[in-house]
């Protein structure tokens, strides 16, 4: 790739290194310089520029990133589509993330243009989660790089996936010493249940016996003659030996002891047994508060179907000084141990959807357009699928012009619905009506009319994919050949200004005002630029095509 000062005359097809503005124009790094951008720069008295070309050899960054990422991603993932270099993966389903180290760090080593970042190994990751993400560094990268990397990412399958939970049965067996008070039984199970609450399994059985290897070998029977998948055992005393109660109940009831001990603090007397296919756990005694400890490093494999054996525990020192993290804090001495809320693990941004239904349709010359049928079913409806079909969440419907009609044709579909009843005062009341609606803590909404009925959820997905303020992304426009379009994702910090329009006006002037935040996204059809006004227009687009399934 070559890279530096070129002449502006000499620019046109290069690629931009740094954002320009220019007047009221501004040119974003990365823009591949058309004939009118190289006129707009020689009027702006600009005689060089910095910027890039690719040799026959290089492969641009969005397709490099694509490249990679496909190999990359595997059972349990997704994959969004490339943005300025950067392809994201996604978790498909809540679960853990399983990931070949060595291939990792023999890709990252492979050249400096292409990078593969993960969350650590068997993070438990959300639906919709972040978990890794391919950079391309440079404006591209050389292509044998690209397909070296791509071909240590497919050894053997996919280098990254995400192992999603499965529900499973568990038996809950506690013992006793004299002595030891029946409350801190109940509040062991209430701990033990709401742990296992957390990741879609249930307790099916629990016994109390006393602590000594007879009492407790016949309730491990009884606990595998109920069909549950993993016994779990509490005991009244820590484990001090594989000969200690616990492991000797284990073996007298057919069973073997597979490992004992654990390099994860706290939670070093953890014991792994096995009777016939099914899993019994002699649990350290830190399993009876909520806090991490590694009791919840084995259970979350466990209950993603990953192998767990002597030589995994024995693997999990890297890491497993859990004492002082901020997720288990020394406890005080004394304090009283109790269920805490499970927090999910962090997740990308919240992202809302405005459909904006109020409007008078007043060229329409009088029926109302959102009614229109469209492919057998009202577009406003079809437009609310669309809007649906993506990631966006909560869908908030504005209604004002004939209201109960919308409300009907919107039936049940999810979508949240919103009054304005000064919709006759213009788009902005909607507006404003809309994003007062939407909970704390959304990061962005996609604002879109009621007659786009072409829009897919693709296109809402790749307006989402591309948003990230911290880069300079807060206004997300769609562009069909050189053309913007709606609908436009706008960042939350925008919210304020957008409720204090007044008329029949929309955001648009705040694109021209905040232009160096705006990213286009091209766009592959024109369904971006397509909405419906007229009853021509209505009868032209019947004419030519039917919207595709959301």
């Amino acid at each position: 790739m070559q890279f530096g000062e070129i002449a502006v005359a000499d620019a046109e097809g290069a690629i931009l290194a740094h954002s320009l503005r220019l007047g009221t124009v501004a040119l974003k790094k990365g823009r591949v310089l058309s004939a009118a951008d190289v006129a707009a720069l020689g009027d702006a008295g600009l005689a060089q520029v910095v910027a890039a070309r690719l040799d026959p050899g290089d492969i641009g960054e969005n397709e490099a990133a694509a490249r990679v990422a496909a190999t990359v991603a595997g059972p349990g993932t997704t994959t969004a589509e490339p943005f300025t270099g950067r392809a994201n993966i996604h978790a498909a389903a809540r679960g853990v993330l399983v990931f070949d180290r060595d291939r990792l760090d023999r890709l990252n080593l492979v050249d400096e243009a292409v990078t593969l970042g993960t969350l650590p190994a068997f993070s438990v990751v959300e639906p919709r989660q972040m978990v890794a993400t391919v950079k391309i560094i440079p404006f591209a990268a050389p292509r044998e790089a690209v397909e070296a990397c791509a071909a240590i990412a497919a050894e053997g399958g996919p280098l990254l996936r995400v192992a999603a939970f499965r529900a499973k049965s568990f038996a809950l067996v506690q013992t006793r010493l004299p002595g030891l008070k029946e409350s801190i039984l109940d509040k062991t199970r209430e701990v033990t249940e709401a742990r296992l609450a957390a990741l879609g399994c249930r307790v099916v059985s629990e016994a109390r016996c006393a602590h000594e290897t007879a009492a407790l070998t016949r309730e491990i029977a009884a606990a595998l003659a109920t069909g549950a998948e993993i016994v779990l055992i509490h005991g009244a005393s820590a484990i001090l030996d594989r000969r200690d109660v616990i492991p000797a109940a284990v073996v007298a009831a057919g069973g073997q002891i597979e490992h004992f001990g654990m390099p994860v603090d706290p939670g070093n007397l953890l014991l792994l047994g096995r009777v016939g296919k099914r899993i019994v756990l002699g649990l350290p005694g830190c399993a009876r508060s909520p806090k991490v400890n590694g009791f919840d490093w084995v259970l979350e494999r466990l209950v993603a179907d990953i192998a767990v054996g002597r030589d995994a525990i024995m693997r999990m020192g890297a890491g497993g000084l859990l004492a002082e993290i901020p997720s288990r804090p020394q406890p005080r001495a004394g304090a009283e141990v109790k269920p805490t809320p499970v927090v999910k693990s962090p997740q990308g941004p919240r992202i809302a959807a405005l459909l904006l239904a109020a409007g008078r349709s007043t060229r329409m010359g009088g029926p109302n357009k959102l009614l229109a049928d469209i492919d057998g079913a009202p577009m406003v409806a079809r437009v609310a699928q669309r809007l649906l079909s993506s990631h966006a969440r909560p869908v908030v419907a504005v209604l004002g012009n004939q209201a109960d009609e919308i409300d009907a044709a919107l039936g049940k579909l999810p979508v949240e619905r919103v009054r304005n009843p000064a919709f006759a005062d213009g788009l902005s009341t909607s507006l404003k009506c809309g994003l007062a609606a939407l909970p704390a803590g959304i990061d962005g909404a996609i604002v879109c009319l009621g007659d786009m009925p072409l829009i897919t959820g693709r296109d809402l997905n790749r307006l989402i994919a591309a948003f990230n303020p911290l880069e300079g992304r807060a206004i997300i426009v769609p562009v069909r050949r050189g053309k913007r379009g709606n609908p436009v994702l706008w960042a939350s910090r925008f919210f304020p200004e957008m409720a204090g329009l007044a008329g029949d006006v929309g955001a648009k002037h705040l694109i021209g005002e905040h232009a160096e935040l705006v990213a286009e996204v091209e766009m592959d059809t024109d369904a971006v630029l397509v909405d419906i006004d007229t009853p021509e227009a209505l009868a032209e687009f019947r004419g030519k095509a039917k919207p595709t399934a959301a």
